[in-house]
C-alpha cells in the first residue's frame, strides 16, 4: 500500500471549515493511514463516489435532440447541436468526473478492510460488506456513464475505456489503452454482481429473523448496519435496476453486434425489478406525474420513497426550475421550448397516431382530442399555468410577451415546458414562494419501458420469457394510466406486429421521460437520426404555419461522444473514436 498518496476530498467540507477549501491547512493534506482509526474520513473515499454522480438528466440535453431548443443562445447544448460538438467541446462527457469517482472508489476498495468500522467485531465485519458493497456498485455505474458517453469505434473495433481496478498514485503508468466495449461490460456486470451479493435488498429495519440474509444472525446487528437509516444510499435493489440500464445499452443496436449482452438478458434484468414491484399491478397510478404530487411529496421524509421513485436524490424547497422555466408572464426564463415534433407525438385521446386516418385529430384544432399528457407535459397556446391557471398565448398575433419570439425570454417553438414545474410557484417579487421539489435518479417506469423494448426485441409484444407478463401488457398499463380512451384499440391492431411495437415502446419512452434527460441516448443507442429539424408552430388568426426552428448539424460519427481531446494529447495509448 502507498501511503503518500495525499486526498483532497470534497467531503471534507462536511467536517471541517470550508474557508479550508481556499487555504488548506496542514491537517487537510492526509494519508491513508489516517482512514484506518477514522471511519467517518474512509467513508469520505466512498462519498466521493455518490458526489460525482452525474446530473446530466437536470442539465436539459433535450435541447440538444428533436423534442426541444432553448432560447439561451449560450446553451451548450443548443451549441452543440447546432455544429459545436467537438472533442475539445463536449458538454455531454462523463469523462473527468465518472473515472475520478472510480479513482475514490478504488482507494476505498484497497483500504477498506484495513478501517476500524466499529470497535464490535460483529458490527465491524457487516459495515465493511456493506460499504464494499456500495463502492463495487458505485464503480459500476460509473462505468455505464462512461460506456454511454464515451465508448465507439476505432479502427473497426467497439471500444470503451481504459479498465483500472487498483488505485493509481504519482509512480503509476497513466498510458493505458481503452479496453473493448465488451470487456467494459464484463467488470461493470461484475461490479454489479458483486454489489448485489454483499447489499441488502432494501435499507430497512426488519423484526422478522427469516428476512435475514445469509450470513447474518443478530436482527439487532442487521438494522443498525443495513436499517432505515441507509436509505438512497447503493442498495440491492438499485443494483438491480443497474444492471437493466447497462444491458440495455448495451443490447441496442448501436451496440449489441460488439456487446455479448442480449436482448433477453436485458429483459430478464429488467423483468426482475419488476417483478419485485409487484408486476404490472405495482405501475404507481399517478407515477407519471410524480413532480406534482404535492401530498406525496410532503411525505418524503426519512429517506423514504413514493411508489412511484426507485431511487432519488434530497427533497428541497426551491423555485429554480420554475424561474428557469415558466413562461415571462409568470416571471420565468422560459428556457426550455418544446418542439412541434414532439407535441405531434403525442397520439389522439383514442391511442391512434395523429397521422393515422382512424385518429380523431383535427389540424384545425391541433390540442383537442389527444392524449391527456400533452397538455400535462406542454403549455401549448390558450393553456394554463401557474397559482392562477393564468391563460398563456403564444401565438404570433398575441398581445403577451408568452407570443413567439416576443423576447429574449420567450418560447421559439410556440410551447413551453409544463412538466417538472410546480403550478404552485408563485414567481410574483410580491408575493414569492418555493414548494418542496426532488430529483429522481431511477423511475420505476424507466424500468417497465426497459423491460418493454427487450421483452418485444427478444420474445415479441406477447412473449413473457420467464416472467408472467409481455411488452404488451406493460405498454398497455401505462397508456391506460395516461388517459388513453379504452379500449386502446390501436394496441389492439399491433399486438403481434414487433416492429410497430417497437416503435410505439419507443415513442413511449418518448412521451413518458420527456425532459428527463434520455431523449439524446436513446436516439444514439437506436441509431437514429440526431439531425430531424427541430419544428415550431407561429399562429396567426388561428392559422397553423408549421415553421423550422433550429436546424441540427450532427454528423453520422456523432452516433458515438468522443474521447477527450486533452486526454489524446497526454495519453498516446488512447484512440480516439472514428470522426472525431
Amino acid at each position: 500500500m502507498n501511503t503518500k498518496i495525499l486526498l483532497l476530498l470534497i467531503v471534507a467540507c462536511i467536517a471541517t471549515s470550508c474557508d479550508d477549501l481556499f487555504e488548506p491547512a496542514i491537517e487537510n493534506n492526509r494519508g491513508l493511514e489516517d482512514a484506518y482509526g477514522e471511519a467517518t474520513y474512509a467513508e469520505g473515499l466512498l462519498l466521493n463516489g455518490y458526489i460525482r454522480i452525474p446530473t446530466m438528466n437536470w442539465s436539459f440535453n433535450d435541447v440538444a435532440t428533436d423534442d426541444a431548443v432553448s432560447n439561451d443562445i449560450t446553451n451548450d447544448f443548443r451549441q452543440a447541436a447546432t455544429g459545436q460538438w467537438a472533442s475539445n467541446f463536449n458538454p455531454f462527457t462523463q469523462w473527468q468526473g465518472s473515472r475520478s469517482a472510480i479513482q475514490y472508489l478504488n482507494i476505498f476498495l484497497s483500504e477498506a478492510d484495513n478501517v476500524e468500522w466499529s470497535t464490535d467485531n460483529d458490527i465491524n465485519v457487516l459495515y465493511n460488506r456493506r460499504l464494499k458493497g456500495e463502492a463495487y456498485g458505485l464503480r459500476g455505474l460509473h462505468m455505464y456513464y462512461l460506456l454511454q458517453a464515451h465508448a465507439g469505434l476505432a479502427e473497426g473495433e467497439l471500444l470503451g475505456v481504459p479498465i483500472i481496478l487498483d488505485p493509481e498514485d504519482p509512480e503509476s503508468d497513466f498510458n493505458i489503452p481503452r479496453s473493448t466495449f465488451r470487456n467494459c461490460m464484463i467488470q461493470l456486470l461484475s461490479d454489479l454482481e458483486r454489489a448485489d451479493e454483499m447489499l441488502a435488498l432494501d435499507f430497512e429495519d426488519i423484526n422478522d429473523p427469516s428476512l435475514l440474509p445469509s450470513g447474518i444472525d443478530n436482527i439487532n446487528d442487521y438494522n443498525r448496519v443495513f436499517g432505515e437509516r441507509g436509505r438512497q444510499r447503493m442498495s440491492g435493489r438499485i443494483v438491480k435496476a443497474l444492471k437493466a440500464q447497462a444491458a440495455l445499452l448495451a443490447a441496442s443496436p448501436a451496440f449489441g453486434a460488439y456487446s455479448g449482452i442480449s436482448w433477453e438478458q436485458a429483459a430478464n434484468y429488467a423483468g426482475e425489478v419488476v417483478s419485485l414491484n409487484g408486476g404490472i399491478s405495482g405501475i404507481a397510478p399517478n407515477g407519471h406525474t410524480w413532480y406534482t404530487n404535492a401530498s406525496q411529496i410532503n411525505q418524503l421524509g426519512g429517506g423514504s420513497n413514493p411508489p412511484e421513485i426507485l431511487w432519488r436524490g434530497d427533497v428541497g424547497q426551491s423555485n429554480n426550475l420554475e424561474m428557469d422555466h415558466f413562461p415571462p408572464s409568470l416571471n420565468g426564463a422560459g428556457r426550455l421550448n418544446p418542439t412541434q415534433n414532439l407535441v405531434d407525438a403525442f397520439p389522439d385521446s383514442n391511442g391512434y397516431p395523429i397521422s393515422n386516418p382512424l385518429s380523431n385529430f383535427d389540424p384545425n384544432a391541433p390540442y383537442e382530442n389527444r392524449d391527456p399528457r400533452l397538455r400535462t407535459y406542454i403549455l401549448v397556446n390558450q393553456g394554463t399555468a401557474g397559482v392562477n391557471n393564468a391563460t398563456i398565448t403564444t401565438a404570433a398575433d398575441g398581445n403577451s410577451i408568452d407570443a413567439i419570439n416576443r423576447e429574449a425570454t420567450s418560447t421559439r417553438t410556440g410551447y413551453y415546458m409544463k412538466k417538472l414545474l410546480r403550478q404552485d410557484v408563485n414567481l410574483d417579487p410580491v408575493t414569492t414562494n418555493t414548494q418542496l421539489h426532488y430529483k429522481p435518479r431511477i423511475r420505476y417506469t424507466e424500468l417497465y419501458l426497459i423491460y418493454a423494448e427487450a421483452a418485444n426485441e427478444a420474445w415479441g409484444p406477447r412473449g413473457t420469457g420467464t416472467q408472467d407478463f409481455s411488452a404488451y401488457d406493460v405498454i398497455a398499463e401505462l397508456r391506460q394510466r395516461a388517459g388513453i380512451s379504452q379500449p386502446d384499440l390501436y394496441l389492439e391492431s399491433i399486438g403481434s406486429d414487433k416492429v410497430a411495437m417497437r416503435e410505439l415502446i419507443r415513442n413511449e419512452r418518448r412521451l413518458e421521460l420527456c425532459f428527463e434527460g434520455f431523449r439524446f441516448w436513446d436516439l444514439r443507442r437506436w441509431n437514429l437520426n440526431l439531425s430531424q429539424t427541430a419544428m415550431g408552430v407561429s399562429i396567426e388568426d388561428n392559422n397553423f404555419d408549421y415553421i423550422n426552428v433550429e436546424n441540427r448539424a450532427y454528423q453520422d460519427y456523432m452516433q458515438y461522444g468522443p474521447v477527450p481531446y486533452s486526454e489524446l494529447l497526454k495519453f498516446e495509448a488512447l484512440q480516439q473514436n472514428e470522426g472525431w
